[in-house]
């Protein structure tokens, strides 16, 4: 049977940090060709990061932030043999649970291949299309 499990960290937590970003390199980067000087922001320091461990390995990640237009989502990277396996929905709701106390807008940029995703746990989206690290996006906010 598998066992999902989700850690909250900061970069402080260096073994997990690298996971982290051993798997958006995989993801951003290999996969989908963001140049990786723009993938790594510098943004990590103000983020609360997570990793998605199954069975104990590092399968997916995501963060959040503070900006000056509420909570913003960011850096959704699950690996690719293990999407469509519910691991970024599992995600995502860990996720709004731990910031919807927060009282703040919930928002977030989805790449055109992820609008559905988040239109499924009621997102919507504001605005036009518009390109964000190379990749057609738009802004959504939760409903």
């Amino acid at each position: 049977m598998e066992e999902l499990q989700i850690v909250r960290f900061d970069i402080r937590n260096k073994e997990y940090f690298e996971e982290a970003k051993r798997i958006r390199k995989k993801v951003f980067v290999e996969e989908f060709y963001i140049d990786h000087f723009l993938e790594y922001d510098g943004l990590d320091r103000q983020s609360t990061l997570y990793l998605v461990l199954k069975n104990g390995n590092p399968v997916g990640t995501a963060r959040w932030r503070t900006t000056y237009d509420g909570i913003k989502l960011e850096r959704f990277a699950v690996l690719k043999e293990h999407r469509n396996k519910n691991i970024g929905q599992f995600l995502l709701d860990k996720i709004l649970r731990d910031v919807q106390h927060l009282d703040m807008d919930i928002y977030l940029n989805a790449s055109i291949n992820a609008v559905k995703f988040f239109e499924q746990k009621g997102f919507i989206v504001e605005g036009e299309k518009f390109t964000e690290l190379e990749v057609e996006h738009y802004k959504m906010i939760l409903n």
